[in-house]
């Protein structure tokens, strides 16, 4: 079917003849530039206009042209590069008839290469006095105008890059999620740890109750998963002897998209050995003040509404006492799943076929407790039934040494004294078989080759996994994790 173009895109077509007539090509050539909008600002912004009058010293930058006001023989006009905005001014006389009449047929979105000195408007605007000007690329479509262009949420995602150069806080962010990410190598890099890459696609299911993709390898005509989690990878790792390292890598959830959940998503996961919990308790801790200084530049953030403060130690609390700090209910003194079962019914917590007595204690904590959890909050003592890859604790083997940090009542990370045992650990994986029988779709699968290698000996060991997009979230106060990834997964339009 035929394009239909509107006027302003016919218009813009129609120019390109014109280009070519003039001896230049309406999609450029190589450009070299000295320096950028922020560059040139940190430079002379402090220089007044009466000095700047004399300035003759020649810069060049690129960008695209943002704002265009003509006026006949002179003409005011904004370029925007990846550091930010700047004025430029251009009058025929400075450039010459040829020169001016190529700015002429520029149209806002248009970038350009700009040659000039600086100086600044009566206004006191920093301003480059365009001595050559240079077209570097057509714009063929107009830019969306700024109070009624992209106002559909859907439509600013599925055109990131019409977003990136009409809103400058999804272009902050986009550049912060790198220096997080680079932040973050670097605090575990000066502790020790080696980063390390594991395969995305996995025979097994394991490292995280999650539902998976499932994809086909026709070289060995087999399904695979992709990975979930890069858990058990990584301890096998820690078994070969690496003792510290970590991945940040993408896996995939085959679940539902919200505000909080992308199917494809970015964690960082790492291990210590001969660590436990305390280890990454303190790490966890010491990585959100480090992130938060050294890249936000702050130590309080507004996040989903909720003012938080990292400055204050991170508050600690084991998940049944909450429950009974919140309803009266003590977990601990029940003693049997029926029990635990009559207070479900009791307190109409929902039921699914697989759940005992661990599972309703996580059920209670999600209805009762999470949405207190405003301030960081590390909630540690889970059931052994929904964590199946860590330690039990010594003093009541029902509850396993985990712990998942809460901050704006959404879990930022997850953390175990690792499970080291291989005959415990067969144990807990047969249990997880049980409850895939019974229905549970996220029960891991049996990883004989992660027994077999903890058969050869797992030293002690701590673990914790961070979900990056969630602390770029709330690193960048963005209240959306689609604000956070450049192309997130959209439902068809």
């Amino acid at each position: 079917m035929e394009e239909k173009l509107t006027d302003q895109e016919k218009a813009r077509r129609a120019k390109l003849e014109r280009y070519l007539e003039a001896g230049v090509d309406p999609f450029g050539q190589r450009f070299v530039c000295t320096d950028n909008a922020k560059s040139l600002h940190e430079k002379y912004d402090a220089i007044d206009h009466d000095t700047l009058l004399t300035n003759e010293e020649k810069v060049t930058i690129v960008g695209r042209i943002v704002l265009l006001r003509k006026m006949g023989k002179a003409a005011f006009f904004h370029i925007q590069d990846k550091t930010g905005r700047m004025q430029a001014y251009i009058r025929i006389d400075a450039v010459g008839e040829e020169n001016y009449a190529l700015f002429k047929l520029s149209d806002v979105g248009d970038i350009v290469g700009l040659e000039g000195s600086v100086m600044k408007t009566q206004t006191g605007e920093l301003t480059l006095k365009v001595s050559k000007f240079t077209h570097l690329s057509k714009s063929l479509k107009p830019l969306p105008e700024k109070f009624h262009g992209l106002n559909d949420t859907d439509e600013r995602f599925r055109k990131r890059y019409l977003d990136l150069i009409m809103n400058p806080d999804a272009q902050r962010i986009a550049f912060m999620r790198p220096a997080i990410i680079r932040e973050m190598r670097s605090f575990l890099d000066n502790q020790g740890f080696v980063e390390v890459e594991t395969s995305m696609l996995q025979p097994i299911l394991g490292g995280a109750a999650a539902r998976p993709f499932i994809t086909h390898y026709n070289a060995l005509d087999r399904d695979f998963y992709l990975r979930i989690a890069t858990e058990l990878s990584l301890k096998k790792l820690i078994v070969g002897g690496m003792e510290r390292v970590y991945e940040i890598g993408r896996c995939f959830r085959n679940e539902g998209i919200d505000i909080m959940h992308s199917p494809e998503y970015t964690s960082m996961e790492l291990y210590q050995a001969y660590g436990d919990l305390s280890d990454m308790m303190k790490l966890a801790e010491d990585l959100f003040r480090d992130l938060a200084a050294k890249v936000s530049g702050k130590t309080t953030f507004k996040w989903l509404g909720y003012d938080i403060d990292i400055t204050k130690e991170f508050k600690k609390a084991s998940m049944t006492d909450l429950i009974k700090e919140k309803i009266g209910v003590d977990f601990k003194e029940v003693k049997s799943t029926e029990e635990a079962v009559e207070l479900a019914k009791k307190y109409e917590v929902p039921l699914e076929k697989h759940f005992t007595y661990g599972h309703i204690i996580n059920a209670f904590f999600e209805k009762f407790c999470e949405d207190d959890l405003i301030q960081p909050t590390f909630v540690y003592g889970h059931p052994i039934e929904i964590t199946p890859l860590a330690k039990q604790n010594k003093e009541d083997p029902r509850f396993t040494e985990r712990f998942e940090l809460y901050i704006g009542k959404k879990e930022m990370c997850n953390a175990y004294t690792e499970l080291n045992d291989p005959i415990e650990q067969k144990k807990r994986f047969m249990a997880q078989m049980e409850e895939r029988l019974k229905g549970n779709e996220e029960a891991n699968e049996i990883d004989y080759s992660f027994l077999d290698a903890l058969e050869y000996g797992l030293p002690p060991t701590g673990g914790i996994g961070f979900g990056i997009d969630r602390m770029v979230m709330f690193l960048t106060e963005a209240d959306s994790i689609r604000e956070v990834i450049l192309f997130p997964t959209l439902k068809t339009k």
